[in-house]
């Protein structure tokens, strides 16, 4: 019985992976150019890379669909958690782990040799359906950012240091909080290079193109 219940939270967190892995923004650019995102621009298959790449419409569409990855591999941990053994993990530790899971698929998916997005859209998802308070509060804090300053890293830096702070102010659970500290550092970290462009001043405004830049080792 044990068992059985460690071996669906394992095909849960593998399927959350999954999830996450699916390459959303390289898709839609093989399917509308023909050509390989992860060669264009910031070679991130993100909904920013697409809209500088392919437009408003496309990135819309990437944006929503890498947000729902996280929203369906939230709602398939409390799916999960209602057949496995009661007692194995308590849910919100199974909805963090899982969480967790879909973040790293969309920064490293299977499909494109580990090379994947900043999970941003991803982790907006997750955290609009961990507490749609702590979603809509990051979301807000990215959006006044971006209004202010124009440039899409700065603002998901801003948003992914609130998530922490929001978990905490809401008194949302231990693990909930784990993750938004996880997470944030997570998001942070995968703009490092963003980080150093706007150190140097060259980070470009959400208008503006960018040239290809060198390929980062994970």
């Amino acid at each position: 019985m044990l068992l059985s219940g460690w071996l669906v939270y394992l095909l849960l967190l593998l399927v959350a992976y999954l999830l996450g892995s699916f390459p959303t923004g390289y898709l839609a650019a093989r399917i509308l150019k023909g050509i390989d995102i992860r060669e264009q621009g910031s070679r991130s298959i993100g909904a920013t890379n697409v809209l500088r790449t392919l437009g408003k419409g496309p990135a819309i569409v990437v944006l929503f669909v890498d947000a729902a990855k996280g929203a369906i591999a939230i709602s398939l941990a409390h799916f999960a958690f209602s057949f496995a053994v009661a007692g194995v993990l308590s849910l919100p530790w199974l909805v963090a782990l899982a969480g967790l899971a879909a973040v790293f698929g969309h920064s490293w998916p299977i499909w494109l040799n580990f090379k994947g997005g900043k999970s941003v859209a991803t982790s907006l998802g997750i955290l609009l359906s961990i507490s749609w308070q702590v979603g809509l509060g990051s979301f807000g804090v990215f959006a006044v950012f971006l209004a202010i300053s124009r440039i899409v890293s700065l603002s998901s830096i801003a948003a992914a240091i609130s998530v922490s702070i929001l978990m905490f102010l809401l008194h949302q659970p231990l693990p909930y909080q784990l993750f938004g500290i996880a997470a944030g550092i997570y998001v942070i970290w995968r703009h490092r290079t963003n980080i150093a462009r706007l150190l140097a001043g060259t980070e470009p405004q959400i208008a503006q193109k960018l040239p290809p830049e060198p390929e980062q080792t994970p």
